[in-house]
Protein backbone atom coordinates (compact mmCIF):
# COMPACT_ATOMS: atom_id res chain seq x y z
CA UNK A 1 0.00 0.00 0.00
CA UNK A 2 1.19 3.54 -0.67
CA UNK A 3 -0.02 6.51 1.40
CA UNK A 4 0.49 10.00 -0.05
CA UNK A 5 0.85 12.40 2.88
CA UNK A 6 2.18 12.19 6.43
CA UNK A 7 -0.22 14.05 8.70
CA UNK A 8 -2.63 12.60 11.23
CA UNK A 9 -4.84 10.94 8.60
CA UNK A 10 -2.05 9.34 6.58
CA UNK A 11 -0.11 8.06 9.58
CA UNK A 12 -3.27 6.59 11.14
CA UNK A 13 -3.91 4.71 7.88
CA UNK A 14 -0.34 3.42 7.83
CA UNK A 15 -0.36 2.29 11.47
CA UNK A 16 -3.65 0.45 11.02
CA UNK A 17 -2.95 -1.11 7.62
CA UNK A 18 0.58 -2.23 8.45
CA UNK A 19 -0.88 -5.20 10.34
CA UNK A 20 -1.48 -6.97 7.01
CA UNK A 21 1.25 -5.72 4.71
CA UNK A 22 3.95 -3.24 3.80
CA UNK A 23 3.07 0.44 3.67
CA UNK A 24 5.07 3.15 1.93
CA UNK A 25 4.40 6.70 3.11
CA UNK A 26 5.34 9.29 0.47
CA UNK A 27 5.61 12.92 1.56
CA UNK A 28 6.95 15.84 -0.45
CA UNK A 29 8.85 17.49 2.42
CA UNK A 30 9.55 16.43 6.01
CA UNK A 31 7.09 14.13 7.77
CA UNK A 32 5.91 17.01 9.95
CA UNK A 33 5.62 19.70 7.27
CA UNK A 34 1.86 19.38 6.77
CA UNK A 35 -1.10 21.06 8.43
CA UNK A 36 -1.36 18.64 11.36
CA UNK A 37 1.70 20.10 13.07
CA UNK A 38 0.16 23.59 12.91
CA UNK A 39 -3.18 22.68 14.48
CA UNK A 40 -3.55 24.77 17.64
CA UNK A 41 -7.00 24.23 19.10
CA UNK A 42 -7.41 20.54 19.79
CA UNK A 43 -9.54 17.46 19.22
CA UNK A 44 -13.30 17.53 19.73
CA UNK A 45 -14.71 14.48 21.52
CA UNK A 46 -17.75 13.88 23.72
CA UNK A 47 -15.95 12.42 26.74
CA UNK A 48 -17.36 14.56 29.56
CA UNK A 49 -20.06 12.97 31.71
CA UNK A 50 -22.35 15.92 30.92
CA UNK A 51 -21.77 15.49 27.18
CA UNK A 52 -22.66 12.77 24.69
CA UNK A 53 -22.19 12.01 20.97
CA UNK A 54 -25.73 13.18 20.17
CA UNK A 55 -24.90 16.71 21.32
CA UNK A 56 -21.65 16.64 19.32
CA UNK A 57 -23.64 15.38 16.33
CA UNK A 58 -26.13 18.24 16.69
CA UNK A 59 -23.43 20.91 16.84
CA UNK A 60 -21.66 19.46 13.79
CA UNK A 61 -24.85 19.35 11.73
CA UNK A 62 -25.75 22.93 12.65
CA UNK A 63 -22.26 24.17 11.68
CA UNK A 64 -22.44 22.23 8.39
CA UNK A 65 -25.47 24.30 7.30
CA UNK A 66 -27.62 21.40 6.13
CA UNK A 67 -25.11 19.67 3.86
CA UNK A 68 -23.46 17.19 6.24
CA UNK A 69 -24.03 13.47 5.83
CA UNK A 70 -25.64 12.61 9.17
CA UNK A 71 -24.42 9.03 8.87
CA UNK A 72 -20.83 10.17 8.35
CA UNK A 73 -21.06 12.60 11.26
CA UNK A 74 -22.52 9.94 13.53
CA UNK A 75 -19.58 7.70 12.69
CA UNK A 76 -17.22 10.56 13.59
CA UNK A 77 -18.73 11.43 16.95
CA UNK A 78 -19.42 7.85 18.09
CA UNK A 79 -15.98 6.48 17.20
CA UNK A 80 -14.13 9.64 18.26
CA UNK A 81 -13.62 8.86 21.97
CA UNK A 82 -12.18 5.42 21.17
CA UNK A 83 -9.73 6.80 18.60
CA UNK A 84 -8.72 9.54 21.04
CA UNK A 85 -7.87 6.79 23.53
CA UNK A 86 -5.86 5.02 20.82
CA UNK A 87 -3.92 8.22 20.16
CA UNK A 88 -3.08 8.44 23.86
CA UNK A 89 -1.91 4.81 23.72
CA UNK A 90 0.60 5.91 21.06
CA UNK A 91 2.08 8.26 23.67
CA UNK A 92 0.31 11.57 22.99
CA UNK A 93 0.59 13.84 26.03
CA UNK A 94 -2.58 15.90 26.38
CA UNK A 95 -3.40 18.46 29.08
CA UNK A 96 -5.03 17.19 32.28
CA UNK A 97 -6.58 18.83 35.33
CA UNK A 98 -5.54 18.46 38.97
CA UNK A 99 -7.38 15.11 39.22
CA UNK A 100 -5.64 13.73 36.14
CA UNK A 101 -8.68 13.97 33.85
CA UNK A 102 -8.33 15.38 30.35
CA UNK A 103 -8.80 19.16 30.38
CA UNK A 104 -11.62 20.39 28.17
CA UNK A 105 -12.17 23.78 26.58
CA UNK A 106 -14.81 25.21 24.27
CA UNK A 107 -14.63 26.58 20.74
CA UNK A 108 -17.01 28.20 18.27
CA UNK A 109 -20.14 26.25 17.41
CA UNK A 110 -19.84 23.83 20.34
CA UNK A 111 -22.63 23.82 22.90
CA UNK A 112 -20.28 22.76 25.69
CA UNK A 113 -16.60 22.29 26.47
CA UNK A 114 -15.38 19.15 24.65
CA UNK A 115 -12.00 20.09 23.15
CA UNK A 116 -8.97 18.18 24.45
CA UNK A 117 -5.64 19.86 23.83
CA UNK A 118 -1.92 20.09 24.44
CA UNK A 119 -1.74 23.81 25.30
CA UNK A 120 -1.94 25.59 21.91
CA UNK A 121 0.17 23.03 20.04
CA UNK A 122 -2.11 20.00 19.94
CA UNK A 123 -1.32 19.16 16.34
CA UNK A 124 2.41 19.12 17.00
CA UNK A 125 1.88 16.64 19.84
CA UNK A 126 -0.37 14.46 17.69
CA UNK A 127 2.26 14.49 14.94
CA UNK A 128 5.08 13.67 17.37
CA UNK A 129 3.32 10.67 18.88
CA UNK A 130 2.24 9.20 15.54
CA UNK A 131 5.69 9.68 14.01
CA UNK A 132 7.20 7.79 16.96
CA UNK A 133 4.75 4.93 16.45
CA UNK A 134 5.55 4.82 12.73
CA UNK A 135 9.29 4.81 13.40
CA UNK A 136 8.82 1.77 15.67
CA UNK A 137 6.91 -0.18 13.01
CA UNK A 138 9.18 -2.10 10.64
CA UNK A 139 6.38 -2.62 8.11
CA UNK A 140 6.14 1.10 7.39
CA UNK A 141 8.70 2.78 5.13
CA UNK A 142 8.89 6.54 4.64
CA UNK A 143 9.96 8.25 1.43
CA UNK A 144 10.32 11.94 2.26
CA UNK A 145 11.15 14.89 0.00
CA UNK A 146 9.37 13.05 -2.80
CA UNK A 147 6.65 14.67 -4.93
CA UNK A 148 3.78 12.43 -6.02
CA UNK A 149 3.03 13.60 -9.55
CA UNK A 150 0.16 11.40 -10.62
CA UNK A 151 -1.62 8.11 -10.28
CA UNK A 152 -0.79 5.00 -12.26
CA UNK A 153 -3.92 3.48 -13.75
CA UNK A 154 -4.77 0.03 -15.03
CA UNK A 155 -5.57 -0.35 -18.74
CA UNK A 156 -9.05 0.47 -20.00
CA UNK A 157 -10.48 -2.93 -21.02
CA UNK A 158 -13.96 -3.43 -22.47
CA UNK A 159 -15.42 -0.49 -20.60
CA UNK A 160 -14.36 -1.76 -17.17
CA UNK A 161 -13.38 0.95 -14.66
CA UNK A 162 -9.70 1.79 -14.46
CA UNK A 163 -8.03 1.04 -11.14
CA UNK A 164 -5.42 3.03 -9.25
CA UNK A 165 -2.38 0.76 -9.21
CA UNK A 166 0.40 3.05 -7.99
CA UNK A 167 1.85 6.50 -8.25
CA UNK A 168 4.49 8.32 -10.26
CA UNK A 169 6.99 10.05 -7.96
CA UNK A 170 9.83 12.51 -8.47
CA UNK A 171 12.36 13.01 -5.70
CA UNK A 172 13.67 16.43 -4.75
CA UNK A 173 17.07 15.44 -6.14
CA UNK A 174 15.49 14.77 -9.53
CA UNK A 175 12.99 17.66 -9.51
CA UNK A 176 15.01 19.89 -11.82
CA UNK A 177 15.78 17.15 -14.34
CA UNK A 178 12.16 16.04 -14.31
CA UNK A 179 13.07 12.33 -14.13
CA UNK A 180 10.67 10.23 -12.13
CA UNK A 181 10.09 6.73 -10.88
CA UNK A 182 7.00 4.67 -10.18
CA UNK A 183 5.66 3.01 -7.06
CA UNK A 184 3.41 0.02 -7.75
CA UNK A 185 0.82 -0.73 -5.09
CA UNK A 186 -2.39 -2.70 -4.59
CA UNK A 187 -3.98 0.34 -2.96
CA UNK A 188 -3.25 4.07 -3.11
CA UNK A 189 -4.38 6.34 -0.26
CA UNK A 190 -4.50 10.11 -0.74
CA UNK A 191 -3.87 11.86 2.58
CA UNK A 192 -2.17 14.90 1.13
CA UNK A 193 -4.06 17.68 2.90
CA UNK A 194 -5.77 20.82 1.68
CA UNK A 195 -5.45 23.58 -0.89
CA UNK A 196 -4.69 26.69 1.17
CA UNK A 197 -1.89 27.81 -1.13
CA UNK A 198 -4.48 28.52 -3.82
CA UNK A 199 -4.90 31.75 -1.86
CA UNK A 200 -2.46 34.59 -1.31
CA UNK A 201 -3.07 34.53 2.46
CA UNK A 202 -3.74 31.30 4.35
CA UNK A 203 -3.08 29.55 7.64
CA UNK A 204 -1.89 26.49 5.70
CA UNK A 205 1.80 25.60 5.38
CA UNK A 206 3.64 25.93 2.04
CA UNK A 207 3.10 22.26 1.11
CA UNK A 208 -0.72 22.64 0.96
CA UNK A 209 -1.05 23.03 -2.82
CA UNK A 210 -3.94 20.59 -3.33
CA UNK A 211 -1.77 17.96 -5.02
CA UNK A 212 -3.94 14.98 -4.05
CA UNK A 213 -7.16 16.60 -5.25
CA UNK A 214 -5.50 17.51 -8.55
CA UNK A 215 -4.16 13.96 -9.00
CA UNK A 216 -7.63 12.55 -8.41
CA UNK A 217 -9.26 14.98 -10.86
CA UNK A 218 -6.78 14.19 -13.62
CA UNK A 219 -7.26 10.46 -13.08
CA UNK A 220 -11.04 10.78 -13.34
CA UNK A 221 -12.11 10.39 -9.70
CA UNK A 222 -15.12 12.35 -8.44
CA UNK A 223 -14.78 15.41 -6.23
CA UNK A 224 -17.49 17.20 -4.25
CA UNK A 225 -18.17 20.47 -2.41
CA UNK A 226 -15.01 22.27 -3.58
CA UNK A 227 -16.76 25.64 -3.28
CA UNK A 228 -17.00 25.33 0.51
CA UNK A 229 -13.77 26.87 1.76
CA UNK A 230 -13.60 27.82 5.42
CA UNK A 231 -12.08 31.17 6.33
CA UNK A 232 -10.91 31.36 9.93
CA UNK A 233 -12.09 34.60 11.55
CA UNK A 234 -9.00 35.32 13.62
CA UNK A 235 -5.92 35.27 11.43
CA UNK A 236 -3.40 37.88 12.54
CA UNK A 237 -3.38 40.78 10.09
CA UNK A 238 0.13 41.77 9.03
CA UNK A 239 -0.65 44.53 6.56
CA UNK A 240 -2.32 44.64 3.12
CA UNK A 241 0.62 43.02 1.34
CA UNK A 242 1.01 39.97 3.61
CA UNK A 243 1.26 36.73 1.62
CA UNK A 244 1.75 33.04 2.31
CA UNK A 245 1.22 31.32 5.63
CA UNK A 246 -0.14 33.68 8.29
CA UNK A 247 -0.42 33.30 12.06
CA UNK A 248 -3.66 31.71 13.21
CA UNK A 249 -4.97 32.88 16.58
CA UNK A 250 -6.80 29.81 17.82
CA UNK A 251 -10.54 29.82 18.33
CA UNK A 252 -9.80 28.47 21.80
CA UNK A 253 -8.67 32.00 22.74
CA UNK A 254 -12.27 33.12 22.20
CA UNK A 255 -13.40 29.96 23.97
CA UNK A 256 -11.56 31.21 27.06
CA UNK A 257 -13.20 34.64 26.85
CA UNK A 258 -11.49 36.82 24.21
CA UNK A 259 -13.82 38.99 22.12
CA UNK A 260 -13.79 40.67 18.71
CA UNK A 261 -13.79 44.48 18.63
CA UNK A 262 -13.81 47.21 16.01
CA UNK A 263 -11.40 50.17 16.14
CA UNK A 264 -13.81 52.08 18.41
CA UNK A 265 -13.83 49.22 20.94
CA UNK A 266 -17.35 48.04 20.12
CA UNK A 267 -18.15 44.30 20.30
CA UNK A 268 -18.39 42.88 16.78
CA UNK A 269 -20.53 39.79 17.44
CA UNK A 270 -22.74 41.09 20.22
CA UNK A 271 -26.37 40.77 19.07
CA UNK A 272 -25.41 39.21 15.73
CA UNK A 273 -25.72 35.56 16.84
CA UNK A 274 -26.90 33.78 20.03
CA UNK A 275 -23.37 32.39 20.55
CA UNK A 276 -21.79 35.82 19.90
CA UNK A 277 -18.00 35.37 19.49
CA UNK A 278 -18.40 31.58 19.58
CA UNK A 279 -20.77 31.38 16.61
CA UNK A 280 -19.75 28.96 13.81
CA UNK A 281 -16.75 30.18 11.82
CA UNK A 282 -18.62 30.97 8.63
CA UNK A 283 -21.02 33.19 10.56
CA UNK A 284 -18.25 35.10 12.32
CA UNK A 285 -16.20 35.52 9.14
CA UNK A 286 -19.24 36.82 7.27
CA UNK A 287 -20.19 39.27 10.03
CA UNK A 288 -16.62 40.54 10.16
CA UNK A 289 -16.51 41.00 6.38
CA UNK A 290 -19.77 42.96 6.36
CA UNK A 291 -18.60 45.24 9.16
CA UNK A 292 -15.18 45.77 7.56
CA UNK A 293 -16.89 46.79 4.29
CA UNK A 294 -19.25 49.15 6.13
CA UNK A 295 -16.40 50.81 8.00
CA UNK A 296 -13.97 50.80 5.07
CA UNK A 297 -11.28 48.92 7.00
CA UNK A 298 -9.26 45.81 6.22
CA UNK A 299 -9.04 44.35 9.74
CA UNK A 300 -10.65 44.25 13.16
CA UNK A 301 -9.25 43.32 16.58
CA UNK A 302 -9.25 40.40 19.00
CA UNK A 303 -9.11 41.45 22.65
CA UNK A 304 -7.62 38.75 24.88
CA UNK A 305 -6.36 41.11 27.58
CA UNK A 306 -9.16 40.09 29.95
CA UNK A 307 -7.72 36.57 30.18
CA UNK A 308 -4.70 37.90 32.09
CA UNK A 309 -1.03 37.13 31.60
CA UNK A 310 -0.97 33.95 33.68
CA UNK A 311 -3.83 32.32 31.75
CA UNK A 312 -2.57 33.44 28.36
CA UNK A 313 0.91 32.08 28.98
CA UNK A 314 -0.40 28.83 30.45
CA UNK A 315 -2.92 28.04 27.71
CA UNK A 316 -1.47 29.83 24.67
CA UNK A 317 2.32 30.14 25.08
CA UNK A 318 3.10 29.67 21.39
CA UNK A 319 0.48 32.14 20.19
CA UNK A 320 1.70 34.76 22.67
CA UNK A 321 5.32 34.19 21.62
CA UNK A 322 4.55 34.42 17.91
CA UNK A 323 2.39 37.52 18.35
CA UNK A 324 5.18 39.16 20.31
CA UNK A 325 7.60 38.20 17.56
CA UNK A 326 5.37 40.15 15.15
CA UNK A 327 5.26 43.19 17.40
CA UNK A 328 1.98 42.64 19.29
CA UNK A 329 1.80 41.65 22.98
CA UNK A 330 -1.64 40.04 23.57
CA UNK A 331 -1.25 40.56 27.32
CA UNK A 332 -1.40 44.33 26.89
CA UNK A 333 -2.55 44.94 23.29
CA UNK A 334 -5.45 43.95 21.06
CA UNK A 335 -4.48 41.70 18.14
CA UNK A 336 -5.28 42.91 14.60
CA UNK A 337 -7.18 40.12 12.82
CA UNK A 338 -9.05 39.41 9.59
CA UNK A 339 -10.56 36.25 8.09
CA UNK A 340 -8.06 34.06 6.24
CA UNK A 341 -8.29 30.83 4.23
CA UNK A 342 -8.11 27.89 6.60
CA UNK A 343 -9.77 24.61 5.54
CA UNK A 344 -11.22 22.87 2.49
CA UNK A 345 -14.56 21.32 3.45
CA UNK A 346 -14.82 19.53 0.11
CA UNK A 347 -12.41 17.32 -1.77
CA UNK A 348 -12.18 13.86 -3.30
CA UNK A 349 -15.52 12.15 -2.79
CA UNK A 350 -15.43 9.07 -0.53
CA UNK A 351 -17.75 6.76 1.33
CA UNK A 352 -17.39 6.20 5.08
CA UNK A 353 -14.53 3.75 4.48
CA UNK A 354 -12.50 6.15 2.36
CA UNK A 355 -13.29 4.49 -0.97
CA UNK A 356 -13.37 6.92 -3.88
CA UNK A 357 -15.18 6.51 -7.19
CA UNK A 358 -12.01 4.90 -8.60
CA UNK A 359 -11.30 1.31 -7.54
CA UNK A 360 -8.06 0.96 -5.60
CA UNK A 361 -8.00 4.66 -4.69
CA UNK A 362 -8.80 5.85 -1.17
CA UNK A 363 -8.78 9.34 0.34
CA UNK A 364 -8.78 10.60 3.92
CA UNK A 365 -8.36 13.84 5.85
CA UNK A 366 -8.64 17.29 4.33
CA UNK A 367 -8.09 15.99 0.79
CA UNK A 368 -11.31 13.96 1.12
CA UNK A 369 -15.00 14.80 1.19
CA UNK A 370 -16.70 12.29 3.49
CA UNK A 371 -19.73 14.49 4.14
CA UNK A 372 -18.63 15.15 7.72
CA UNK A 373 -18.13 18.90 7.29
CA UNK A 374 -20.92 19.85 4.90
CA UNK A 375 -20.75 23.53 4.03
CA UNK A 376 -18.66 24.53 7.06
CA UNK A 377 -16.42 22.56 9.44
CA UNK A 378 -17.10 22.60 13.17
CA UNK A 379 -14.01 23.67 15.12
CA UNK A 380 -11.58 20.88 16.14
CA UNK A 381 -13.36 18.21 14.10
CA UNK A 382 -10.44 18.01 11.65
CA UNK A 383 -7.89 16.21 13.84
CA UNK A 384 -10.74 14.00 15.00
CA UNK A 385 -11.63 13.20 11.39
CA UNK A 386 -8.02 12.25 10.70
CA UNK A 387 -8.00 9.85 13.64
CA UNK A 388 -11.41 8.26 13.02
CA UNK A 389 -11.39 8.04 9.25
CA UNK A 390 -7.68 7.23 9.09
CA UNK A 391 -8.39 4.19 11.22
CA UNK A 392 -11.41 3.29 9.08
CA UNK A 393 -9.44 3.45 5.82
CA UNK A 394 -6.69 1.34 7.37
CA UNK A 395 -9.27 -1.16 8.61
CA UNK A 396 -10.81 -1.34 5.13
CA UNK A 397 -7.40 -2.25 3.71
CA UNK A 398 -6.97 -4.86 6.44
CA UNK A 399 -10.24 -6.49 5.34
CA UNK A 400 -8.91 -7.03 1.83
CA UNK A 401 -6.61 -5.40 -0.69
CA UNK A 402 -7.46 -5.13 -4.38
CA UNK A 403 -5.76 -7.75 -6.54
CA UNK A 404 -2.39 -6.71 -8.03
CA UNK A 405 -2.76 -5.10 -11.45
CA UNK A 406 -0.20 -3.84 -13.92
CA UNK A 407 -0.25 -0.16 -14.95
CA UNK A 408 -1.26 0.82 -18.46
CA UNK A 409 1.99 1.08 -20.41
CA UNK A 410 0.34 3.41 -22.92
CA UNK A 411 -0.96 5.86 -20.29
CA UNK A 412 0.53 9.23 -21.18
CA UNK A 413 2.49 11.29 -18.69
CA UNK A 414 -0.11 13.19 -16.67
CA UNK A 415 -0.37 16.15 -16.61
CA UNK A 416 0.26 16.52 -20.31
CA UNK A 417 1.16 20.20 -19.89
CA UNK A 418 2.89 22.21 -17.17
CA UNK A 419 2.06 25.68 -15.85
CA UNK A 420 5.08 27.83 -15.04
CA UNK A 421 5.73 28.11 -11.30
CA UNK A 422 5.69 31.92 -11.38
CA UNK A 423 1.99 31.86 -12.32
CA UNK A 424 0.99 30.59 -8.87
CA UNK A 425 1.17 34.07 -7.37
CA UNK A 426 -1.12 35.44 -10.10
CA UNK A 427 -3.72 32.75 -9.42
CA UNK A 428 -3.49 33.15 -5.64
CA UNK A 429 -4.01 36.92 -5.78
CA UNK A 430 -7.10 36.51 -7.95
CA UNK A 431 -8.51 33.76 -5.71
CA UNK A 432 -8.10 35.87 -2.57
CA UNK A 433 -9.69 38.90 -4.24
CA UNK A 434 -12.67 37.18 -5.86
CA UNK A 435 -13.16 33.72 -4.30
CA UNK A 436 -12.68 34.58 -0.63
CA UNK A 437 -15.26 35.05 2.10
CA UNK A 438 -17.50 37.13 -0.19
CA UNK A 439 -18.12 36.14 -3.82
CA UNK A 440 -20.05 37.62 -6.72
CA UNK A 441 -20.66 36.58 -10.31
CA UNK A 442 -18.49 39.23 -11.93
CA UNK A 443 -15.43 38.34 -9.85
CA UNK A 444 -15.92 34.60 -10.38
CA UNK A 445 -16.12 35.20 -14.14
CA UNK A 446 -12.89 37.19 -13.97
CA UNK A 447 -11.04 34.31 -12.29
CA UNK A 448 -12.52 31.88 -14.80
CA UNK A 449 -11.11 33.97 -17.65
CA UNK A 450 -7.73 34.20 -15.92
CA UNK A 451 -7.52 30.44 -15.45
CA UNK A 452 -8.50 29.92 -19.08
CA UNK A 453 -5.88 32.38 -20.31
CA UNK A 454 -3.14 30.78 -18.22
CA UNK A 455 -4.22 27.37 -19.50
CA UNK A 456 -3.42 28.45 -23.03
CA UNK A 457 0.10 29.55 -22.02
CA UNK A 458 1.60 26.22 -21.01
CA UNK A 459 4.26 23.91 -22.29
CA UNK A 460 4.17 20.16 -22.90
CA UNK A 461 5.35 18.23 -19.84
CA UNK A 462 8.28 16.77 -21.75
CA UNK A 463 9.32 20.00 -23.47
CA UNK A 464 11.78 21.02 -20.77
CA UNK A 465 12.75 20.51 -17.16
CA UNK A 466 9.89 20.97 -14.70
CA UNK A 467 10.67 21.54 -11.03
CA UNK A 468 8.47 21.14 -7.98
CA UNK A 469 7.29 24.75 -8.29
CA UNK A 470 5.97 24.01 -11.79
CA UNK A 471 4.16 20.85 -10.69
CA UNK A 472 2.59 22.73 -7.79
CA UNK A 473 1.52 25.59 -10.05
CA UNK A 474 -0.03 23.05 -12.42
CA UNK A 475 -2.05 21.56 -9.57
CA UNK A 476 -3.07 25.00 -8.27
CA UNK A 477 -4.19 26.00 -11.78
CA UNK A 478 -6.36 22.91 -12.19
CA UNK A 479 -7.95 23.22 -8.76
CA UNK A 480 -8.61 26.95 -9.08
CA UNK A 481 -10.59 26.24 -12.23
CA UNK A 482 -12.56 23.43 -10.58
CA UNK A 483 -13.29 25.42 -7.42
CA UNK A 484 -14.46 28.50 -9.31
CA UNK A 485 -16.65 26.36 -11.57
CA UNK A 486 -18.36 24.94 -8.48
CA UNK A 487 -18.71 28.43 -6.95
CA UNK A 488 -20.33 29.77 -10.12
CA UNK A 489 -22.83 26.93 -10.20
CA UNK A 490 -23.92 27.40 -6.59
CA UNK A 491 -25.86 30.66 -6.66
CA UNK A 492 -27.18 30.35 -3.10
CA UNK A 493 -25.24 31.39 0.00
CA UNK A 494 -24.49 28.56 2.40
CA UNK A 495 -21.78 27.92 4.98
CA UNK A 496 -18.35 28.78 3.64
CA UNK A 497 -19.78 29.90 0.27
CA UNK A 498 -21.27 33.38 0.40
CA UNK A 499 -22.64 34.95 -2.80
CA UNK A 500 -23.12 38.66 -2.19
Amino acid sequence: MVVIGSGVAGLMVALTAATVGRVLVVTKARLDAGSTSWAQGGIAAAIDLADDPEQHLHDTLVAGAGLCSERAVRTLVEEGPHQLARLISFGALLDTDAEGNLSLTREGGHGRARIVHAADATGAEVQRSLEAAVAANDRIEVMDHAFALDLLRSPAVNGAPRHAVGVRVVSRDDAVSGSSGVVRARAVVLASGGLGQLYASTTNPPVATGDGMAMALRAGAAVADLEFVQFHPTVMWNGPGAEGQQLLVSEAVRGEGAVLLDAAGRRVMQGRHPLADLAPRDVVAKCMSILMAEQGVDHLFLDARGLGEEKLLRHFPNIVARCRGLGIDPVHQVIPVAPGEHFACGGVWTDRNGRTSMPGLFAVGEVACTGVHGANRLASNSLLEGLVYGQRVGAQLVLGLPAPMAPDATDAMIPAVVVEGMQRAVIAEAMSRHVGVRREAEGLDEVTDLVSDLGSDVRPAGAGPAGTADWEATNVHLLAGALVSAARLREESRGGHWRS
